[in-house]
């Protein structure tokens, strides 16, 4: 049996992950595997509703990150360790990395206490062999955000997060920025800033690199 695999997308909204979540998918389905895909925050009924109260009710960055990993506590527990015990390759619309980008880098929340809630969340379903449970690759969309702040202008009206100003997500990259620094072996960074046909072939190549397609 092939081994499992944990797929994350990352990146701010609008940087286009959706489209290629779907696509991923189905070139791993093309070739016989079992994929479920799902969320961050979200992906259990339980973690579907700290995500409605995460998005749209003001609190403070503490408040936020415990939501966050209570929600990823669940959300692990109901579905990925299990898709990951059956072999199966997990997607993800986004993981931890999410957390430490927009309560760490955009709320300026303290980076020690997130690895702290990250250890104590993640290290009881880690792989043997492993500290933690982490994806075994994590695209990141990377997109100035002038130029997603473009392409999100009049499609929806925006959560909390999507309503922050541009310094906002400045943060939020440098963020995601410093998770790929630490843990550059796990990431493959995707410039989101070109056409979808060239978006999609550096995701496949950033796949296919590891022998996974």
């Amino acid at each position: 049996m092939p081994p499992a695999l944990f797929i994350s997308f990352e990146g701010i909204d609008g940087a286009g992950k959706s489209t290629h979540i779907d696509a991923l998918a189905a070139a791993f389905r093309s070739v016989g595997r079992t994929v479920t895909l799902t969320r961050e925050p979200g992906g259990t009924p339980l973690a579907e509703r700290i995500r409605a109260l995460a998005l749209h009710q003001p609190m403070d960055a503490l408040t936020e990150a415990l939501l966050m990993f209570a929600a990823r506590r669940d959300h692990i527990a109901q579905v990925i360790a299990p898709a990951l015990a059956r072999g199966e390759v997990l997607i993800c619309d986004r993981f931890t990395d999410a957390t430490f980008a927009y309560q760490g880098g955009g709320r300026g929340f303290d980076w020690d206490a997130l690895l702290q809630l990250e250890r104590l969340v993640q290290a009881p379903q880690a792989p043997q062999g492993q500290n933690l449970l982490q994806p075994d690759l994590t695209l990141w969309f990377d997109l100035p955000p002038a130029v997603a702040a473009t392409r999100l202008s009049g499609a929806r009206v925006p959560d909390k997060f999507e309503a922050q100003p541009a310094a906002f997500f400045e943060a939020v990259r440098a963020g995601y920025a410093r998770r790929q620094a630490a843990e550059p072996a796990r990431f493959a960074r995707i410039d989101a800033d070109q056409p979808r046909d060239a978006v999609w072939a550096a995701v496949h190549t950033a796949v296919q690199g590891r022998g996974w397609l």
